[in-house]
């Protein structure tokens, strides 16, 4: 692999010799601009406008435009020169665990090689003390006209260096959350659950790019003369309303997409037919429905002896209430006798 830098990694007074590459490659299929009437290519010249004639790569450099509209023009030298440390060198600043990395900050990966027998010795320990601390290294350098945040970690028998945006170029998600209160009920988040669960994992090297091998087979087929393959009608459906219901479609689609049995998530409870037959069964309801009757019957009536007791106690009064009766009688008698006596006197 060709290396796009050359420089050295600093950590602490130790200086590591390296060579950095480019980690990742690009497989998509790129086109050229054409003329549709005869398929001439379209191509791009660079001219000067003071001299208003085209000009080479080998005249063409850097310059930066002022605010009056002035060029100040800019070498290789300058930037090779700059006033800073990083300019040749990756220099580690910190030692943090990997889950302090927002992956929104990830950008471009690099390998970063040892570059020759000296380099050996001090990128093996720090490649071993990146193993055992299980944490990862922030580092800066200086790459392309400027200065860049970078991840050190350890990839296999490599180690490798992920740019980083520096934390005022990556933006807050502000106002982009639904708006309002949205409730979720605990069903739907089982259902959710279920959903996960039955697409589980994926090996990622089983994953491979379908536009780009579509892509391929229409270049091949107009290639060869023929017509390009059709694209399949897309499946039509609905707008999805019912959360519940879409959610229950999925996992059934998953699971017949894994060759497993199709069934919904709510189980539904169907009680068996008895196994009795019918003619005993009727008899067994009417004899259930007497009996209750028989049973409601008796809770209403009370018993005779119950009955007797109670006409008994309200026909017999007391006998205090009858002793007083019998008291306030003989006192009206005795008034009555008096009462001639007085008169005569």
């Amino acid at each position: 692999m060709r290396s796009i830098w050359n420089g050295a990694i600093s950590f602490g007074l130790v200086s590591i010799p390296i060579k950095l590459v480019n980690a990742t490659e690009s497989h998509s299929i790129s086109f050229r601009q054409v003329h549709t009437e005869d398929n001439g290519r379209i191509r791009y010249r660079k001219f000067c406008e003071l001299e208003d004639r085209e000009v080479t790569q080998s005249e063409i450099g850097k310059g930066y435009e002022d605010a009056d509209g002035s060029i100040i023009p800019i070498t290789d030298d300058d930037l090779s020169h700059l006033p800073i440390p990083t300019a040749r060198t990756i220099e580690i600043v910190a030692f943090v665990p990997a889950d302090r990395i927002d992956p929104l900050q990830m950008d471009a990966a690099y390998y970063l090689a040892a570059s020759g027998a000296p380099a050996a010795k001090p990128y093996t320990l720090l490649r071993e003390a990146l193993k055992r601390s299980h944490k990862v290294a922030i580092a800066k350098f200086a790459l392309r006209g400027r200065e860049r945040l970078g991840m050190l970690r350890v990839v296999g028998d490599a180690i490798a260096m992920h740019g980083l945006l520096w934390p005022d170029e990556v933006r807050a998600p502000e106002g982009l959350a639904p708006d309002g209160d949205v409730t979720v009920r605990d069903k739907e988040l089982d259902l959710a659950d279920a959903l996960m669960d039955t697409l589980g994992e994926v090996d990622l090297e089983d994953l491979h790019d379908e536009y780009r091998t579509a892509l391929e087979e229409v270049i091949a087929a107009k290639a060869a003369g023929e017509a390009p393959p059709e694209t399949p009608e897309p499946a039509r459906g609905g707008k999805v309303l019912d959360l519940m219901a879409a959610l229950e479609k999925s996992v059934r689609a998953a699971k017949e997409s894994r060759g497993e049995e199709a069934r919904g998530e709510e189980a539904q409870v169907t009680p068996m037919p008895s196994k009795r037959p019918r003619a005993a069964a009727k008899k067994t309801a009417t004899a259930t429905a007497k009996k209750a009757a028989t049973k409601g019957t008796a809770a209403k009536k009370p018993t005779a002896a119950k009955t007797s007791a109670r006409k008994t106690a309200a026909e017999k009064p007391t006998a205090k209430k009858t002793a007083a009766k019998k008291s306030t009688a003989e006192k009206s008698t005795a008034k009555k006798t008096v009462s001639p006596r007085k008169r005569s006197a």
